[in-house]
């Protein structure tokens, strides 16, 4: 009803013309002139309304644009929206919804299209639009969107009350009046910025009321936020608005990968999008290859910008809406280099309590400048704008260099708040630790830690800048990153030390560095590259009398020299390793010795003794009441007795390693140990346990991506399928899904193996 308005943006502190002044001062309606013949009155006793029917007003579709070419997505919303708004589901409720985003996210295009689909229903007989310019300068008030709407409704200028109670109170009147005609409106109140904007516009009884801003406005009906646009209705928005300026324009599907990274690369943001869509026009010839390379290898913000229209200026907006406390803690939050953050980091990062952060933040979060994290208690910022976070950080340390200065202090809390915490966690990985932090009541609550802050530690440490602050945090990692075997992550960051030791001149924590890089490629199965990084921690420690560590990296040597299967060597490598521990009389490590000697023994098949170096290490390990140690020994002496032939010991040993992995939540190992027991179930021809337990195995590796394993496990299962006369069908899939694990891992030879085994192969079970 009637074209869109645009609410004025600064109140009247008098009546217009016509209004005449009360006693005290006051303004009353002047309806001189006024024609009542077809009015009512509304009200009893001394307060009367007067509504005046006037003249019929355009018709409701006149209000509402015309259906955008380029609309796509919103299914989700719009079905949810039009769940409010319809008439046979309001339950009695009001038909209200406020929808809130970020500037630029398409909320009031989806309102429109609301409107439209609503209308098109036969739900509403007028639609009433009002733009509350809440991020302006000067947002517009209440009272002058009441004047905009009531001109809507057909009231004459001369006739609308002053601001207050009786403009409010004829708005209320004239939309009742027509609800009792059989009318039924729908009041848009577009891009509002405070609740008091929209309160006195709420309609009464069936009439519906939208609302979009960019903050989160609870009392004003059924909340629902406006989210980015998934990446595939992303690219349509960009092929539909590319074609919308030239019908001839292919370049998305002739750039298929190409439109996809400009698409992410803006964010999946409608306004970006259309902005990158307009500066492509101009420039038919450009490729979206090129343009996706010059939005990723510079400031995004600045090329989102057609001269006219820019991302920059839409969030200038919003963070210019904010309080000071709220402006300082969004420009601090670019500090953090991961992804999220704590409530408490935040905390530190601003010199507040927890609780005022958290409220700090909450604030922002309602203004759709941070998000909730999936976890309760975490934040986190979209790309876009924390580079515009960045922006600010920036301009604000450079006003002066008292603000330069609490940045960088700052910036060092976070940092030292982040290496402190990690190096006490990981006195919950070291085994044999008489004595661990007291930050963390346990292992698990570590452990909750390392998994919530993973992504901010590993960026700290590349970010910072420091290479003290990359060592700190790298040692304190590697024991954590291979219990959750994040193996490239522990590669990336072992390489890390090592360069920042090199840079530094410290040559013990190189060696220690070269030490943990051979470990860590040992277990990404690069065992050339790992027996030398080995080699070289040896020739430091043996120079320099560290016989601890020495031993130790004999150790690591050892199992690196197994896996290239020079076994004789890697058995003298344990040996010293076992001298030396026995020489420092550190029994605790020496039971690793053992173990690992074992393992080396049961290659060259001189079981006899390798059930010997297990038994040794398991017996030293309780005595340490190591109990993580005392599971990985008993599953290696599990393996050795089945090759002696002694299953039901095997059996029981593997069933206690599990019970025992169950207990502790260690995924990866529990699906070893379900591996390992399987294969001895098939040797006593006890099927269905076997396949049910090779079944277990290969659906956890594949879950853990260890696809080494998975092809592994995939291979016994097969085996077993085959021993027990399974469907040949099933079998064949088996060996397929064993030869696609060994694939994904890059194990070539092994993948042939399994293609060429149809009708059986050799077992080998997972040893440590």
């Amino acid at each position: 009803m009637g074209a869109k308005n645009n609410a004025k943006r600064k109140g009247r502190k008098g009546g217009k013309g016509g209004g005449r002044a009360r006693a005290g001062g006051g303004i009353s309606n002047d309806f001189r002139g006024a024609d009542f013949q077809h009015s009512q009155v509304q009200g009893s006793g001394t307060m009367q309304t007067f509504v005046q029917q006037y003249a019929p007003v355009p018709t409701a579709m006149d209000s509402l644009p015309p259906r955008r070419a380029d609309f796509t997505g919103r299914d989700d919303d719009i079905a949810f929206l039009l769940g409010v708004l319809d008439p046979e589901r309001t339950n009695g409720l009001p038909a209200h919804a406020v929808l809130s985003g970020w500037g630029g996210v398409g909320k009031t295009t989806l309102v429109h299209a609301v409107g439209h689909a609503a209308f098109d229903r036969g739900w509403f007989t007028g639609v009433l639009m009002v733009n509350l310019h809440g991020y302006d300068p000067h947002p517009s008030q209440a009272e002058d969107a009441l004047e905009a709407l009531l001109r809507s409704l057909g009231v004459r200028p001369e006739h609308v009350p002053p601001p207050g109670a009786e403009r409010e109170a004829l708005y209320l009147s004239q939309l009742a009046a027509r609800e009792r005609a059989g009318e039924r409106l729908l009041v848009i109140a577009d891009n509002a910025s405070r609740a008091d904007q929209v309160r006195p516009l709420m309609p009464p009884g069936h009439h519906g009321l939208l609302t979009t801003s960019r903050r989160s406005l609870p009392g004003l009906g059924r909340m629902r936020t406006v989210h980015l646009l998934q990446p595939e209705d992303a690219v349509a928005l960009l092929r539909t608005a590319l074609r919308h300026n030239n019908p001839d324009d292919r370049r998305v599907d002739e750039e298929p990968e190409a439109a996809q990274q400009v698409a992410v690369a803006c964010g999946c943001l409608p306004l970006a999008i259309q902005i990158t869509a307009g500066l492509l026009a101009n420039d038919p010839d450009q490729p979206l290859a090129e343009r996706a390379e010059r939005l990723t290898s510079a400031g995004r913000l600045e090329g989102i910008d057609d001269g006219e229209h820019s991302l920059r200026a839409t969030f200038d907006q919003s963070f210019e809406n904010l309080l000071p406390q709220q402006a300082e803690l969004f420009r601090l939050l670019s500090l953090n280099p991961g992804p999220d953050i704590s409530t408490a980091a935040a905390a530190l990062l601003a010199e507040q309590s927890e609780a005022a952060a958290e409220k700090l933040l909450g604030q922002l979060a309602a203004a759709h400048l941070v998000e909730r994290g999936s976890v309760r208690g975490r934040w986190q910022m979209h790309d876009l704008l924390r580079e515009y976070a960045q922006d600010q950080a920036t301009a604000q340390c450079e006003r002066s260099r008292p603000s330069r200065r609490r940045y960088d202090q700052a910036r060092a809390r976070l940092t030292g708040y982040y290496v402190r915490t990690a190096e006490a966690a990981d006195t919950h990985f070291e085994a044999g630790r008489a004595a661990v932090a007291p930050l963390f009541a346990d292992r698990e609550q570590a452990l909750a830690w390392l998994d919530a802050e993973r992504e901010n530690l590993i960026a700290t440490a590349h970010s910072e800048g420091s290479a003290e602050t990359a060592i700190r945090l790298g040692f304190s990692l590697v024991r954590y990153l291979d219990s959750r075997r994040r193996l490239q992550d522990l590669v990336m960051i072992c390489s890390l030390v090592l360069d920042a030791c090199t840079a530094l001149g410290d040559t013990h924590g190189e060696a220690a560095a070269w030490d943990n890089l051979g470990f860590a490629l040992r277990e990404v199965r690069r065992f050339d590259e790992a027996v030398e990084a080995h080699r070289k921690a040896l020739a430091f420690y043996q120079q320099h009398t560290g016989i601890r560590r020495e031993a130790g990296t004999w150790n690591n040597f050892g199992l690196a020299l197994q896996k290239v299967r020079r076994f004789d060597e890697a058995i003298e490598a344990h040996r010293k390793a076992l001298a030396l521990y026995q020489q420092h009389t550190d029994t605790h490590r020496e039971a690793r010795a053992w173990n690992n000697f074992g393992l080396a023994l049961s290659e060259v098949r001189r079981f006899d003794e390798a059930i010997d170096a297990h038994q040794k290490a398991l017996a030293f390990y309780q005595q340490h009441t190591d109990t993580h140690g005392e599971a990985d020994a008993r599953g290696n002496l599990g393996l050795v007795l089945s090759e002696v032939r002694r299953f039901d010991e095997a059996i029981e040993a593997h069933r206690t390693v599990l019970a025992f992995y169950q207990q502790h939540a260690k995924t990866h190992h529990e699906a070893r140990a379900w591996n390992n027991l399987g294969t001895a179930l098939r040797e006593v021809r006890r099927f269905d346990e076997a396949i049910d337990a090779g079944e277990r195995a290969a659906a956890m590796l594949a879950e853990e991506d260890d696809w080494f394993l998975t092809g592994k496990a995939w291979e016994e299962l097969a085996a077993t399928l085959e021993a027990a006369g399974a469907d040949p069908a099933r079998v064949k899939e088996a060996w397929e899904r064993s030869a696609a694990a060994y694939t994904q891992a890059g194990a070539a030879e092994e993948a042939e193996s399994s293609r060429g085994h149809v009708n059986g192969s050799p077992s080998h079970s997972m040893t440590k």
